[in-house]
């Protein structure tokens, strides 16, 4: 797994990659490459960081870990390439948008929209062997994300940080919530969404951002003419 770290993360998680948890990492994965399917594929595991450069995250929204399907995990949390049939997770958060601020569900799953405003879409594990989620929990991935909320929560700039179910909700110790906004809630998953929806997570997000001084985002995902399932 070549490091293919964007330049402006590389300057504040650099020293990671150096580091012997990141070496057994890299080593792990790449074994499991020459044994199994991994996804995503190896140019898009720092995928995420590429489309949100650091200075400009104005959100973070942590997810666990990919999609574990063919053709669904491409490097950004809760996001689908268009034309693959949107997850369980993300049609409960299209139609938590949709009751909420009122934009019509799409017709595909590719949060990229997000991720160029601003919007982090950071698993807390990147890598994971086709159809067994977790399977890659507890390798390392967890000490490198756990640095990359920490370089936000540590930037002079203020974010907001997303944390929706119980395993987003441990990482509330890594954040200075005197200087960021925390929006807490339910896992949009199928199991937790009678208590995410109506729990208006846009609203506070759209709050926090604008109490920080950010410009708005636009949470309207364009129909591309694909079905999304």
């Amino acid at each position: 797994m070549p490091s293919m770290l964007p330049d402006s993360w590389e300057t504040v998680l650099g020293e990671e990659l150096d580091k012997p948890y990141f070496q057994q990492l890299t080593d792990f994965v790449e074994a499991e490459r020459r044994e199994h399917r991994i996804f995503p594929p190896r140019d898009e595991v720092f995928a995420a960081l590429e489309a949100t450069p650091f200075n400009r995250v104005k959100v973070l929204i942590l997810g666990q870990d990919p999609y574990h399907g063919e053709g669904q995990g491409h490097g950004l949390c809760f996001s689908v390439r268009p034309g693959v049939r949107t997850p369980p997770s993300l049609r409960n958060i299209f139609k938590e948008m949709k009751e909420e601020l009122g934009h019509p569900i799409p017709d595909n799953g590719y949060l990229m929209p997000w991720a160029q405003q601003g919007v982090l879409l950071l698993n807390a594990v990147l890598t994971v062997r086709e159809g067994e989620a977790n399977s890659h929990k507890g390798k390392g991935w967890e000490k490198f994300t756990d640095a990359v909320i920490k370089a936000v929560a540590t930037r002079p700039d203020p974010a907001v940080f997303v944390l929706w179910g119980n395993y987003a909700k441990k990482k509330l110790p890594l954040i200075d919530t005197e200087r960021h906004a925390v929006v807490q809630g339910a896992h949009p998953s199928p199991l937790s969404a009678k208590l995410f929806m109506g729990s208006r997570p846009f609203t506070q997000i759209d709050k926090a951002v604008a109490d920080q001084g950010h410009a708005p985002i636009d949470w309207r995902i364009p129909d591309l003419g694909v079905s999304a399932g």
